[in-house]
Parts: structure tokens; C-alpha cells; sequence
């Protein structure tokens, strides 16, 4: 594919076609819970809050299970996208392939993971925010690339990203928009297999001494890929590959392993944790967070997907239990030693929603597009969208609220409109991430365009 350089003269002549909606004023929803919790596309809208617990889930019926891909559709001339009231979403970028992970540099600058062309771009934001004044390809000749991470903090020297089997990193400096020098391999290789989940995601610890890499796992629930071990065998393997460790052709997999900043002296972090898409550290509290997606060909609610933060040295069921000391049937009785040892995730989302990137709102910011207070130190998540469900759900951005830095369980639509109908989809939302002005950016990958919200009513 051609790589086109965009200049501010340049842009300023394109057309952007731009889909804006403002929903009108609403009275507070009631928080749907249990069944009703569980529903499907036709009840998203922004404001639809949604609490559901591991007591919400019916019995696993595999007859249930339904394979329910949606069609990508153009978007139609007609599409309207729904936000809160006081809001506005409008078209930010369309000259992309397949936008994934988006991350915003220290200096403004939004760097946007194109996996399938292989490459990472930068964007960089005009004087108002609405779209970028340039654009330029920062690395090129990936494999895969997602997770992009900025290394230190504050002042980054480096720009990491992860690739399906390794972690690579480029020299940096604030306003680089074309990496000064080849990609340095830091991390060779993150497991013996790279089938299955290919998305891996970057997060450091707050102090900065560690560097944490998701690695999902390339099967449903380790079908035939893991023969047993003896209970001597599994206690020696866990001494160096943590608790629930996976091991044959899963060993490395399903997991948050941890490096130094250099990709050296790996070690598990948590394991179980089937498919961590979106790795992220909450800056307001230090707490390191996945979105997971969860195990299919269980039925139509089984297994939520969720939002969690990751404690170290824990185990999150995968695949022997799923949301605690749940069985899973089709591996039933492997595991009894680990029943009571399952950590229960924080948020669950509708099953099958497929769960991909999470940001946090700041907790401090004064751009002239800021959120409402309410809003800060909040995470958004997007939900891809669903295959494996009868019912649709997915396809949407929703908001998970924090109570001092702990998520209630609770989540709340607040960006919808993606989905014609029960077969066809125009949008499936990958990324989120929070611009220096307050605005709001989610990257879709199915007509490939990134969209900005703004709050605009002061």
C-alpha cells in the first residue's frame, strides 16, 4: 500500500466525512443486572449501565453455542453515532489500514498500530484537535505490531512495540515522527508457539523497572495441546512458571510475563488470563489492568469477557475454571488442587463482546474538549464485538466506573451506533486513548477510520 505524508495544507483540503451525533438529554437509567444485564445490540445506548456477577450465569449448553460472525458493511450514508448528552463524535482520520492500539506520546502525538499493513503511524493533532495536521509512518516491515508503550514515562527515549512473537523498540525523542534508528530486538521471543491470539500489549510498572507483556493463548481451552502431569511434575513446573501456569504447546501462553526494560530476567506476572488484548497501567493508582477475552462454544452468556486488574503472582482460571472456582466442563476434574486459588475478575462484560483496548480518563486535565469530572479516573474499554452469541452484542464503547481507584463492577455505554442490524456491522472498535485536549479517540478496524468524542457543552 501506498504511505501518503500528509502536510496541514494538504489536509486542509480533504474531505473528512464526518458522522456527528449529540443524544439529547436523558433521565439516569437504572443499572441493569442478572438477566436483563445479559441482553444484546438492541438495548445498547448510551447511558445503559450494566452490573453482572458470576451468580447472573447460566450452566455451560454447548448446544447452544452458535457460530454468528458479522458482516462488514461500508458505512452507510445514514450511519448516526450516539453519545451522552453534551457530546459530539466526528470522523478524526480515515487514510488508515486496519487501525489497532492507539497511544498518545507525552508530547501530544498519537501513534496508531496498522498490524495488518505492519507498520505503526503517527498522527499529529492540529491546533483544535478535530484531525491531524500531518501524518507520517513512524516504523515500517512489522510483524503484527499492537502494543506500543512509551519508555520512561515522563521524557521517553524509546517507542516499544509488540509484535506476535517479540518486543522490539526504537530509539525516541518528543516530536519524532519517523523512528532515527532500526528497531532494537529486546525480547527474541515470547513463546515456542505464536498460533491463536496474536495481539501482544505493552505496559511498564509505575516505578519503571519492569516491563509487562501479554501473550494470549492459541487455543479455546487448551484442547489437546496440554497432556497431563502428575501432580510432582506440575508443582515443579510451577516453581518457575507460576501458579496455573500452562505448559506443552500452551507453556508461555496465556499469561502477563515480566521483563526488565532491556527484556531481560523473565518472569510469570499472572497467569490464566485467556487472552489479555489490552494491557494497561492505571496511572492514577499504579494498578496494572487487562481486558480479556474469555473462552467461546460454552453458550450464549458463557464466559463474560471482563476488565480486571492483574495482581502478581495470581491466577485467573484459564483454562481449568473460569470467574472463580467454575469448571470447566470439558476439562472437568484435571485441576482440583487450584479450586479456591482463582481470582475473580473486577468487571464482567456481556460474553463474547470481545473486550480489546482500555484507557483511563485523567484524573487532572484542563483541554478545552476535558470530560466532566464525573468522568476522570474512569477507564473505557472497546468491546470488538461478538461471533459466538446468537443474540449480537459488542460493537460499542463502554465506561467502567471507579470508585477511588477500584472499578464497581459496574459499565456504562457511552459510545454506539456500529451495528446495521443482527447480521451486518459498519465499525468494530479496537482502540481508546485520551488526546492532550480531553478528547476522546477510538480506532475501528472494520471501515478503518478513527473517530473523536469531545465534550462541548461547558
Amino acid at each position: 500500500m501506498t504511505i501518503r505524508t500528509w502536510t496541514a495544507a494538504a489536509l486542509a483540503g480533504t474531505a473528512l466525512t464526518a458522522v456527528v451525533a449529540t443524544t439529547g438529554l436523558m433521565a439516569a437509567s437504572p443499572v441493569l443486572t442478572g438477566a436483563e444485564a445479559l441482553g444484546d445490540w438492541t438495548s445498547d445506548k448510551p447511558g445503559v449501565t450494566r452490573h453482572i456477577t458470576p451468580t447472573d450465569l447460566p450452566k455451560p449448553n454447548q448446544r447452544e453455542s452458535v457460530r454468528n460472525s458479522s458482516q462488514v458493511a461500508d458505512r452507510p450514508a445514514n450511519a448516526k453515532l450516539s453519545v451522552p448528552a453534551g457530546f459530539t463524535v466526528a470522523e478524526f482520520f480515515d487514510d488508515l489500514d486496519g487501525p489497532r492500539t492507539i497511544r498518545v506520546a507525552p508530547n501530544g502525538d498519537v501513534f496508531v498500530a496498522e498490524s495488518r499493513a505492519g507498520r505503526v503511524r503517527v498522527l499529529r493533532p492540529a491546533a483544535d484537535g478535530a484531525k491531524p495536521a500531518s501524518a507520517e509512518a513512524f516504523a515500517e516491515g512489522l510483524t503484527n505490531p499492537f502494543g506500543i508503550a512509551f519508555y520512561p514515562a515522563a521524557n521517553p527515549q524509546w517507542v516499544y512495540v509488540g509484535e506476535t512473537n517479540r518486543v522490539v523498540r526504537y530509539p525516541y525523542k518528543a516530536g519524532d515522527m519517523k523512528a532515527s534508528g532500526a528497531a532494537e530486538v529486546i525480547v527474541a521471543k515470547l513463546a515456542d508457539t505464536a498460533n491463536g491470539h496474536s495481539t501482544r500489549d505493552i505496559a511498564f510498572t509505575k516505578d519503571g523497572a519492569r516491563m509487562l507483556v501479554s501473550v494470549g493463548s492459541q487455543s479455546n481451552f487448551a484442547e489437546g495441546l496440554m497432556e497431563p502431569k502428575s501432580a510432582a511434575d506440575i508443582a515443579a513446573w510451577e516453581k518457575t512458571n507460576g501458579m496455573g501456569g500452562a505448559w506443552g504447546a500452551e507453556a508461555g501462553r496465556a499469561s502477563v510475563i515480566s521483563f526488565t526494560p532491556d527484556g531481560k530476567d523473565r518472569k510469570p506476572f499472572a497467569n490464566g488470563i485467556r487472552n489479555c488484548v489490552g494491557l494497561n497501567q492505571n496511572p492514577a493508582t499504579g494498578d496494572i489492568y487487562c481486558s480479556t477475552n474469555e473462552r467461546d462454544t460454552l453458550g450464549n452468556n458463557l464466559v463474560p469477557d471482563y476488565l480486571t486488574r492483574v495482581k502478581e503472582n495470581n491466577f485467573y482460571g484459564w483454562p481449568w475454571y473460569y470467574l472463580g472456582d467454575n469448571e470447566e466442563p470439558r476439562l472437568a476434574g484435571a485441576r482440583p488442587d487450584l479450586k479456591g486459588k482463582v481470582t475473580v475478575p473486577d468487571v464482567l462484560f456481556q460474553s463474547h463482546s470481545a473486550a480489546l483496548q482500555t484507557t483511563f480518563y485523567p484524573t487532572q486535565i484542563t483541554g478545552a474538549s476535558a470530560f466532566p469530572a464525573e468522568y476522570r479516573g474512569d477507564a473505557f474499554v472497546a468491546l470488538h464485538g461478538s461471533w459466538n452469541r446468537a443474540p449480537r452484542t459488542g460493537y460499542k464503547v463502554v465506561r467502567v466506573k471507579l470508585n477511588n481507584g477500584v472499578p464497581v463492577g459496574e459499565y456504562q455505554d457511552f459510545l454506539t451506533g456500529f451495528v446495521i442490524d443482527q447480521e451486518k456491522v459498519w465499525g468494530r472498535p479496537v482502540g481508546v486513548t485520551v488526546m492532550k485536549d480531553g478528547s476522546l479517540l477510538v480506532s475501528e478496524d472494520g471501515n478503518s477510520t478513527i473517530w473523536r468524542v469531545a465534550f462541548t457543552v461547558k
